[in-house]
């Protein structure tokens, strides 16, 4: 099995060559009519760059949060927070919004039905008509059962690559990532998560063999960070290491480079 511990800021020092060095402007919200009646807002920014399309699916109950004055997201979670630091990298950026019907994405069971199904299948058919790059779907906590659920119901092909940060392991909540038809990962994947995440759900010790599980994904690899400092709160929030506090624009560098170029 490819398990790798890593001292986080030495490892992104080595992928600094990797950045991009343009200046990241301001976003714009979209919004992709997915089932009758509803819409799914989603943040985007583009790259004439971009070799890859990053979609971002934040954990608790989704979403982005409000626009700041910036022109992004301020939204606390781990992947909205660090927008900016994966539009450095040659990536275009898309955050999931949550549906204009409500549905509870604070729910395993909400992430992995069909209604969610429908949203994230429009919203990717929507994306490959602004750009034909290759979609990675980028979950984290409760966002890595969205993640699980889009590769596995992937019936046109239409996602490329999967990365799961601290994702949910916990067999009593539904929709938990091992619970899922895992065989049905056909794209390269990798498994990121901070080997002092104390979060009940998603205990590393739990994660370690999960990649045994993914028998047809062509590419998959997990990589324990350490590092990371100020953690405080929720151990399950994410300015605990759970969203890497402390260290994630380190954790962007690391997973980006990875991204670019799958290896076991």
């Amino acid at each position: 099995m490819n398990n790798f511990r890593v001292l986080a800021w030495a490892v992104a020092l080595l992928f600094t060559s990797h950045l991009h060095a343009q200046e990241v402007g301001k976003g714009e919200v979209l919004r992709v009519d997915t089932r009758e009646g509803v819409n799914v807002p989603i943040f985007t920014y583009w790259r004439s760059d971009a070799v890859a399309t990053l979609v971002l699916f934040s954990g608790g109950a989704g979403g982005y949060g409000r626009i700041g004055e910036d022109g992004w997201p301020t939204g606390g979670n781990f992947l909205i927070r660090t927008g900016k630091r994966w539009a450095s990298h040659p990536f275009n950026v898309v955050m999931v919004g949550r549906p204009t019907d409500g549905i509870d994405l604070s729910s395993g069971s909400v992430r992995t039905g069909d209604s969610h199904a429908a949203d994230n299948v429009a919203m990717f058919r929507a994306i490959k008509l602004k750009s034909q790059l290759p979609i990675w779907v980028v979950g984290t906590s409760s966002g890595t059962i969205s993640a699980a659920a889009a590769a596995i119901q992937d019936s046109e092909n239409l996602i490329s690559g999967v990365v799961l940060t601290s994702w949910v392991v916990a067999y009593k909540i539904p929709g938990a990532v091992p619970k899922q038809n895992l065989e049905k990962f056909r794209v390269p994947t990798l498994v990121f998560h901070h080997a002092d995440d104390a979060c009940w759900a998603c205990r590393p010790d739990e994660v370690k063999n999960i990649t045994s599980t993914l028998t047809n994904a062509p590419i998959k690899k997990i990589i324990f960070v350490n590092g990371g400092s100020g953690a405080t709160g929720n151990p399950c929030e994410p300015m605990h290491h759970h969203g890497f506090v402390g260290m994630q624009n380190e954790a962007v560098d690391i997973i980006a480079p990875w991204i670019l170029n799958p290896s076991q």
